[in-house]
């Protein structure tokens, strides 16, 4: 192998790559009535392309010199110790919950029948862990205009066989971290934090996602970041670091990095409960686990994405206020959406609830949005308990959903992701007041 030649061929494809980048994706065109305004999608530039196509030149397809990196600005963004990237953020709901099932964690460990709390008005990757490791969810009505937990019902959903709060920071907007930490904490109760749609979120100036024991991340095309597909794990304490990772690979008991070999210098010296003493550390098993690692093309994407995450919640941020200038002009109609107190979301959305008392349903808005190519998009899963997938599933509504029932039928959102640019903003209000002054 001549190591000047591929160097240089190298160079040379990823100054093409650069050039494809401007050619193929850059200065697509907005046109009223022609082109969709998506409610979310990928944002990306030369940039993540040049580290696709150079990771893929590698040929190192499992966890890389990438991985590295990616994992490296998400701990430094985050200001937590231990990140562990899997292959999407649904994967990583279900390690961060079984991860509480681990015999290594004692009395605390959570066992088949033990309740976990979550909510019903949201999405069902935090619910079906629940589900899949023999737990019971207990689900707690949200409040309006923040559709997060509501903390008074919180308190009064928990009972002996409670052992952990599990719920999504909602939209991007915090839930109140102060009185759920506080709760956790008197009880003596996990809490993971559901980041996905809050990545880069913050309550009281501190990032959301490293308050509770574990925190997960998604970074499907919808989310603050991407990889396509991905996720990641978070947390600072180091035993729940131990199985966290173990149940990303495989369930083994062996901590060696993809690559390496008898990290720990015991690998031939040990006894693990029936298996032979000294038989190889790299194959036993201590969980329960699966594969769900990312791959190293899909962390050379976030290594670049992570570069623009300031800049996507700056634009979040924006367009989140220009709906509010929007739909403030139809007050009567709407409740506008408001962050939680002491929050600075990042929001993933602008989420709209309509009156009881409006002289049209949210169908018909939806309706007459979609038909002009602006998609919205419905608060997930509406009520979890009306859904088809709970039907022969054993759970637990404390006390009662009203506002979750009201939401199923009456809250829509609308994308604030950075491609929804001005003029697609512009024309949003254009089409909400055709829509609306018919009604004045």
């Amino acid at each position: 192998m001549n190591k000047e030649n591929t160097t240089a061929i190298r160079n040379e494809i990823l100054e093409l790559t650069k050039k494809y980048y401007f050619e193929k994706f850059r200065n697509v065109k907005f046109e009223k009535g022609v082109s969709h305004v998506n409610y979310a999608g990928r944002v990306f530039d030369e940039k993540e392309l040049i580290n696709l196509v150079d990771s893929s030149l590698d040929f190192w397809l499992t966890e890389g010199r990438f991985t590295e990196e990616f994992t490296e600005k998400i701990s430094e963004f985050l200001d937590l110790e231990y990140i562990f990237l899997v292959n999407s953020g649904s994967s990583a709901n279900l390690v961060a919950l079984s991860a509480l099932t681990s015999k290594r964690l004692g009395e605390r460990r959570l066992q088949q029948g033990d309740e976990v709390i979550s909510v019903a008005a949201g999405f069902p990757a935090t619910v079906t862990p629940i589900i899949q490791n023999n737990l019971v969810p207990v689900f707690v009505d949200v409040d309006i205009p923040t559709y997060n937990i509501d903390t008074e019902k919180l308190k009064h959903a928990i009972n002996e066989k409670t052992k952990c709060i599990f719920i999504a920071h909602t939209l991007g907007n915090p839930f109140n971290l102060e009185k759920v930490m506080r709760i956790a904490k008197d009880n003596k109760l996990w809490v993971i934090e559901d980041n996905c749609d809050a990545f880069g979120s913050k309550y009281k100036n501190k990032y959301t996602g490293t308050f509770g024991d574990i925190s997960t991340i998604s970074f499907y095309p919808a989310h603050h970041i991407t990889t396509g597909e991905g996720g990641a794990v978070c947390t600072n304490d180091d035993l729940l670091s131990k199985i966290i990772k173990s149940f990303r690979d495989w369930g083994r008991d062996c901590y060696c990095a993809s690559g390496e070999n008898n990290t720990c210098g015991k690998r031939f010296s040990q006894k693990f409960c029936d298996l032979p003493y000294g038989y190889d550390h790299k194959y036993v098993y201590s969980e329960i686990g699966y594969n769900l690692k990312m791959t190293d093309m899909q962390a050379a994407i976030g290594a670049a994405q992570m570069d623009k995450l300031s800049s996507f919640t700056h634009d979040r941020k924006l367009n989140f206020s220009k709906y509010n200038e929007i739909f403030a002009k139809y007050k009567k109609y709407f409740i506008l959406p408001e962050a939680t107190e002491y929050s600075d979301p990042s929001w993933f959305s602008y989420i709209i609830t309509v009156k009881h008392d409006a002289p049209f349903k949210k169908d018909e808005l939806v309706r007459f949005l979609d038909s002009n190519l602006i998609e919205t998009r419905n608060l997930f899963a509406g009520n979890m308990t009306k859904q088809p997938l709970l039907e022969d599933q054993n759970y637990r509504i404390a006390s009662d959903l009203t506002n979750t029932d009201y939401i199923m039928n009456n809250t829509f959102f609308l994308g604030t992701f950075p491609g929804n640019t001005s003029e697609k903003l512009v024309y949003i209000d254009e089409k909400i007041n055709e829509f609306l002054e018919k009604f004045e």
